[in-house]
């Protein structure tokens, strides 16, 4: 049966198109065009403006519209270190939390494995390296993985399967990582199948708290995750700039 539905727009197929040259490491015109519903004139045209070299009936990627988790880790450490113990004390025994894919979250579950006086938490989880981090606290935690298909950048699992999981469950918090926060944009992510999956994540919990760095403030990327009303509050460092923030409404509580 054929796919009868309206193609994305332009902005949105361009960056997913973007995404699947960068995973695949190459796709040709034809592959494309059957992919996006849309004609090889629009394909080549989308490539003439994306940051992909072209090569005869094709494109190759030239550079990552994002950098992998190893890339990331060591960006900032310290500021996403104390955002994490920060983060974590929020946490109490038998509570369930969210906890989204990142390197910011990883910083978290790792404050989390540094309080011995936390039992029965349930951590719920789209992230495989989090869920590793967080096995020599089982059985104090009970680790749930969410499923779904394997992101390999970021080791994080997205819809299908990610967010059904996600539809059945509600957590007493839930702690987002994203690509920007900014006071009109709100909440966004550079990644469109992962910011579906944050969506889904916000609605599941009690208590929504993003946690971001001092780079990502004032930042706005593709995807909108959330408008700052639907967040409870920010976690990032105490020197970063927040005015904007605060006087959007948005509690920020520093690390």
């Amino acid at each position: 049966m054929s796919d009868t539905s309206a193609p994305p727009p332009a902005a949105i197929r361009r960056a997913r198109m973007l995404e699947h040259i960068d995973a695949q490491g190459f796709a040709r015109v034809s592959e494309l065009s059957a992919l996006f519903g849309v004609s090889e004139v629009t394909v080549r045209a989308d490539l003439e403006s994306l940051e992909v070299q072209r090569v005869h009936g094709g494109a190759v990627a030239s550079q990552r519209i994002e950098n992998t988790f190893e890339q990331s880790l060591n960006d900032a450490s310290d500021e996403k270190r104390r955002i994490g113990v920060a983060a974590a004390a929020l946490v109490e025994s038998g509570q369930a939390i969210v906890l989204d894919v990142g390197t910011t979250t990883t910083a978290v579950a790792t404050a989390l494995l540094e309080r011995p006086d936390l039992r029965d938490v349930v951590v719920i989880t789209n992230a495989l390296n989090i869920a590793m981090a967080l096995e020599p606290a089982i059985p104090r935690f009970t680790v749930v993985v969410t499923g779904g298909t394997l992101r390999p950048l970021q080791h994080s699992l997205v819809d299908p399967l990610a967010g059904a999981v996600l539809d059945h469950i509600r957590a007493d918090l839930a702690f987002i990582g994203c690509s920007g926060v900014d006071a009109t944009a709100g909440v966004t992510n550079i990644n469109l199948p992962e910011a579906d999956v944050k969506r889904r994540m916000l609605a599941t919990a009690a208590r929504s708290i993003v946690v971001a760095d001092s780079s990502k403030l004032g930042v706005a990327q593709l995807s909108r995750v959330a408008p700052l009303a639907d967040i409870d509050a920010l976690i990032t460092v105490a020197e970063a700039d927040t005015g904007a923030l605060r006087a959007a409404g948005l509690q920020v509580i520093p690390a």
